[in-house]
């Protein structure tokens, strides 16, 4: 079964290491805020100038003036600190952040993104999401394994126009958790109850599948 958005969030969720700083995405990353693990502390990074974002709020929490990058309302931990966008890129930029989680459209055997640009929609802009993967060395993708079409997202050459060249190591989809090296995808855990089969029945580019392959557990 394929795995809901909130428990994507919650595979990511794991790989958030003590004392992390960390940059969410618009999409299924921003959840991750709302699954960081206990015992751990981690600050959460939003482009648009917002450093110790919280869960998102609660009825009686919500404040119209504190959002995020996708213009949803957050909540700040104790300790936070809000300043310019120029200021929020010069840490993306200058290598600051310590895992960045972003959604796509596709991501291929080379570790190339694609995640501004479909052709024939009206797109506003790539936003912050080039300089995130050019700044980070350590960057999740999130996203659904296929189309709503049945249509790999996974695939050999990426056919959108790239976000960032060779900069994607691991991907978290609906199906499984892969890793990106030596220009394949590299199968590391499947969803629960989905098959090996499918998962590589649904990957266009080439994918290496170990005799083991966990199942996540949630």
């Amino acid at each position: 079964m394929a795995l809901s958005r909130e428990q994507m969030a919650q595979r990511v969720a794991r790989e958030l290491k003590d004392g992390y700083y960390v940059n969410l995405g618009i999409g299924i990353p921003t959840l991750v805020a709302n699954y960081v693990p206990d015992g751990i502390e981690v600050m959460l990074q939003s482009e648009n100038g917002l450093l110790g974002m919280g869960q998102f709020p609660t009825e009686d929490e919500v404040d119209a003036d504190m959002i995020n990058a996708g213009k949803q309302t957050v909540t700040a931990i104790t300790g936070a600190s809000i300043f310019s966008s120029a200021d929020s890129f010069a840490m993306i930029r200058g290598g600051h952040v310590d895992l960045t989680v972003l959604g796509a459209f596709e991501v291929d055997t080379q570790g190339n993104i694609a995640s501004w640009m479909v052709p024939g929609k009206l797109i506003k802009g790539m936003g912050g999401a080039m300089d995130l993967v050019a700044g980070a060395d350590n960057i999740i993708v999130t996203m659904t394994h296929a189309s709503k079409h049945g249509e790999s997202k996974l695939l050999s050459e990426c056919s959108l126009p790239l976000t960032g060249a060779g900069c994607i190591k691991r991907v978290l989809t609906d199906l499984a958790f892969i890793e990106i090296k030596e220009g394949k995808f590299w199968l590391l855990e499947r969803a629960p109850g989905v098959s090996v089969e499918e998962i590589v029945e649904k990957t266009a580019g080439e994918i290496v599948v170990p005799e083991h392959v966990p199942e996540m557990a949630f």
